[in-house]
């Protein structure tokens, strides 16, 4: 659906995600820098995934979006196993489902800051939850930099006059781009791009969201990463920081 959008009565280029992503007109964002965190779950041997693989390169280019490419391995019985894909992430989507009561998962699907989901690539309906998601206000702030004698420092605030509850702290690192070339299953003959490929997701921290949380840590692979705050039992990501 790329092309020209109405936009508060104005045509504009672009797919429907970065318009709202970037800012409709009478509809002011929250001033905050933390990023809209698009989770795709994916499969190289899905054959409805390739145009949300290619959505999710259009967005590694917009600041306010933090796009991140989890390969699951629920395919892998189709005759092509995916190289990329972790059992971590197939347990992360039931665990999604499993808070929505829904007992299914299905490939392509966008989790849009833990709670905006869309089935399959649908440019407007990623684009509504990407707007939803900036106008909500943040119950958090999260802040990374870098640390004196290397490494990385983070300090975690609630937002005064937000509600605190318990939160998970979690530091994710991503391969920008992998180009692979499928020979079996759904996408023979394909050779597909993928970007913000997840390599690597482990909680760093449980916190409270009362007290300010600070922690030093070192990158765990050599590269781009990002921590996310996220609400326990697979609420809402309440705060995202990429590494500097």
């Amino acid at each position: 659906m790329a092309g020209l959008l109405s936009v508060g009565g104005m045509l504009a280029a672009g797919p429907a995600w970065a318009q709202t992503a970037s800012g409709t007109p009478g509809q002011d964002a929250p001033a905050e820098t933390s990023p809209v965190v698009v989770e795709l779950f994916t499969s190289q041997g899905c054959s409805s995934c390739p145009p949300a693989d290619r959505m999710l390169q259009e967005m590694v280019h917009h600041p306010q979006v933090l796009p991140l490419s989890l390969h699951v391995d629920y395919w892998d019985y189709l005759g092509w196993k995916d190289g990329l894909a972790d059992p971590m992430f197939t347990r992360r989507q039931k665990a999604y489902a499993r808070a929505q009561g829904s007992r299914m998962v299905y490939t392509p699907q966008m989790v849009i800051d833990g709670q905006g989901f869309v089935k399959g690539a649908h440019e407007v309906e990623v684009a509504d939850e990407i707007a939803r998601a900036r106008l909500r206000p943040k119950s958090v702030r999260v802040e990374v930099g870098k640390a004196a004698g290397g490494g990385y420092r983070l300090e975690v605030l609630p937002t005064e006059g937000l509600a605190a509850g318990p939160m998970q702290v979690t530091l994710v690192h991503y391969l920008p781009h992998k180009q692979v070339e499928i020979l079996r299953g759904e996408n023979a003959g394909a050779r597909i791009d993928y970007v913000n490929v997840v390599t690597f997701w482990r909680p760093v921290a449980d916190w409270d969201g009362r007290a300010p949380l600070k922690l030093a840590f070192d990158p765990v692979q050599d590269r781009p990463g990002a921590v996310l705050v996220q609400r326990a039992g697979m609420g809402p990501i309440e705060a995202a920081a990429r590494l500097p």
